[in-house]
């Protein structure tokens, strides 16, 4: 057993099994205390809520509450392992929300039959949280629970595994884009993986600019193209009208590298064919589509990030999913929208171009961060990331109208 496993197992089972609890928010020692608290004190909210339902986050802890559900189908790379395997992940989640964002969090795993049940379970209790964050869905399933959820439910519903991806990879990209002299309007992308983090990361790369034909995609089966019969209503959006039918014949002149699919998938010689200044996103976890060693020695002019925090520019949607739900609920959106995502790119992308704190520095164990090419995004532990990110989110939701209030005054204030 390996030092890191025994590490593992140890810290989810002492000094307590698990990595959440419940705390109390208010006095509950005396007898007058158990009876506000509990009955009949808590008929009284309970008739200020029958009368508007706004008043549960005036009087519960719904405001702040997130739920993390999952059924389990797609957990980290490792696959389909059912709902309780998921837990200690989920909980893992909702440790993230409540470290990065002081947002309160519970998870949630389902067992199910059909996307139907599990679109009902959560529709049916929705109403519980201020927002619900899916995860570990598998593709194309999530694409449609998650579009289920959005119109059944008045809360922010967000899959993650989607959009924090796609938030924190474009954030980087137009960063890694400024530095390389290239723009994403003009870029060739080559996009390995079809699946929803794949999607969901080309959609908002052309949300901030990028042309659809100019981006390939590839799965399992090579390039997608029009010509094919086999592909989900998700895949056809980047069915290209194009010969090109391999890895080979799209990265010959593409200036960027997605990979959102599997370990070691591009080699060194490929990497050669691409235009100059290319840019790599190596996203596969833990293993990358090409090490950072392998893609540095067939090219000095580029510019790589992994998933991996043992690299430097890290894509990781620590980043972002905490931050957009603090910035959703504090104006109670009731969605997560385009405007809120994109407004978290450019939030994300601008701190990466300013100094970094000491504090940063010390926790990332780096004694100097300057923009460039090893530093096109964040550390997760940067603080500004609270500040600018949830601020950005927030007023996105107002200006587009699905706030239900305004922004708290000298809310988010530096």
């Amino acid at each position: 057993m390996s030092d890191l496993r025994q590490r593992a197992l140890d810290y989810h089972a002492f000094p307590r099994p698990g990595k959440i609890s419940i705390e109390l928010t208010t006095p509950a020692e005396t007898a007058d205390d158990l009876s506000l608290a509990y009955s009949p004190g808590v008929a009284e909210p309970v008739r200020e809520i029958a009368q508007d339902p706004e008043n549960a986050y005036k009087y519960t802890a719904k405001g702040n509450l997130v739920a993390v559900i999952t059924n389990g189908t797609a957990i980290l790379g490792l696959g389909n392992l059912g709902p309780l395997a998921s837990k200690p992940v989920m909980e893992g989640k909702s440790l993230l929300f409540k470290r990065f964002a002081n947002i309160d969090s519970i998870d949630i795993e389902v067992k199910h039959r059909t996307v139907d049940e599990f679109v009902d379970t959560v529709a049916n209790i929705a109403d519980t949280f201020g927002g619900i964050n899916l995860e570990d869905i598998k593709a194309p399933e999530c694409f449609a629970i998650e579009k289920a959820l959005k119109e059944r439910c008045s809360i922010p519903v967000f899959h993650d595994d989607q959009h924090g991806t796609a938030i924190v990879t474009a954030a980087g990209m137009l960063n890694a884009l400024d530095i390389q002299g290239k723009t994403l309007e003009d870029s060739i992308i080559v996009c390995m993986g079809a699946g929803a983090a794949a999607i969901s990361c080309m959609e908002l790369l052309i949300s901030c600019g990028a042309m659809r034909e100019k981006i390939y995609m590839l799965d399992r089966k090579g390039v997608i193209h029009a010509s094919r019969d086999d592909l989900n209503e998700y895949k056809r959006r980047f069915a290209n009208n194009t010969d090109k039918r391999t890895l080979d014949d799209v990265i010959t002149g593409a200036d960027i590298f997605v990979g959102v699919s599997g370990p070691n998938v591009i080699e060194p010689e490929q990497i050669k064919l691409m235009a100059k200044n290319p840019i790599i996103f190596a996203c596969s976890n833990p293993d990358p589509e090409i090490t950072p060693e392998l893609a540095h020695g067939a090219r000095k002019d580029l510019i790589m990030a992994t998933g991996r925090s043992d690299y430097p520019n890290q894509v990781n949607n620590v980043l972002c999913f905490p931050f957009i739900f603090r910035g959703a609920l504090d104006v109670r959106a009731s969605t997560i929208n385009e405007e809120m995502k994109v407004a978290a790119v450019h939030a994300i992308r601008q701190i990466a171009k300013e100094e970094v704190p000491a504090a940063v520095l010390k926790a990332s164990g780096a004694k100097k961060l300057t923009f460039g090419k090893e530093y096109i995004i964040p550390k997760p532990m940067d603080p500004r990331l609270l500040t600018r990110v949830s601020k950005a989110v927030a007023q996105a939701a107002i200006d587009s109208g699905v706030s239900r209030i305004e922004m708290p005054e000298n809310y988010m204030a530096d």
